[in-house]
């Protein structure tokens, strides 16, 4: 099942638009299943909820919902914003959307790509407690927050060509985390890429699978 909404979030007055996707015989009062949280970039930015299913998780979910055993959320940030702004209204979505559709809290993941890949980092950052694994595409961080994803899987990419969001952004973050004693971290550097890797790593790797069956404490479903 593909879904389409507009929430307002706590007692804020601006509301996000967002996709939502279920597995086709869903039935949240008996399943309780993993949820994938999509950030997208800067330029699906604005009102046109259609633009979310050009690339990635509500691309390849709003084409197959049944992909994987998995709920998916994909947020829309308004224009001229990003996901720094929305960083609380986000979290708050995503308790919401736990809540309403009866997910599993041990298996929450997030991802995104370039802004989404910041955003990605940043949220992570802020609640690691929420998270079973993350997946930052072609983005970069505050590398002196890295204790805070000392135990979180991770799973990096980023094109060496970037000329947009540079290479370095995410082997400082990796660095980083790697200094706090995590192990669980793995960057993929794709040499003939450039800005927009995406593509690849969601299409071509099994990081859909790994997102959907990742839970806390390095369990796998």
């Amino acid at each position: 099942m593909i879904e389409y909404f507009e929430k307002e979030i706590a007692t804020e007055t601006e509301k996000l638009k967002y996709i939502l996707t279920t597995p086709t015989d869903f039935d949240k009062k008996n399943e309780s299943l993993p949820l994938i949280v999509f950030l997208h970039g800067s330029g699906e930015r604005g009102d046109d909820i259609e633009k979310l299913k050009v690339y990635c998780i509500p691309k390849i979910f709003t084409k197959d919902p049944d992909t994987e055993r998995a709920i998916t959320l994909s947020p829309l940030c308004h224009s001229e914003r990003t996901w720094f702004d929305y960083k609380w209204h986000v979290i708050k979505l995503i308790d919401d959307i736990a809540d309403e559709y009866n997910v599993d809290k041990d298996r929450i993941t997030l991802c995104g790509i370039s802004m989404g890949g910041f955003g990605t980092w940043e949220i992570a950052m802020t609640v690691p407690e929420k998270f079973a694994a993350i997946a930052p595409i072609c983005g970069g961080g505050m590398s002196w927050r890295a204790w805070y994803l000392r135990n979180m899987p991770i799973r990096v990419y980023h094109g060496a060509k970037d000329d947009i969001v540079p290479l370095q952004y995410s082997e400082i973050m990796v660095n980083a985390i790697k200094a706090q004693g995590n192990n669980n971290i793995e960057l993929t550097v794709y040499d003939d890429l450039s800005h927009p890797c995406w593509d690849r790593a969601f299409e071509k790797t099994d990081l859909v699978k790994w997102l959907a069956t990742s839970k806390k404490d390095g369990g796998r479903e």
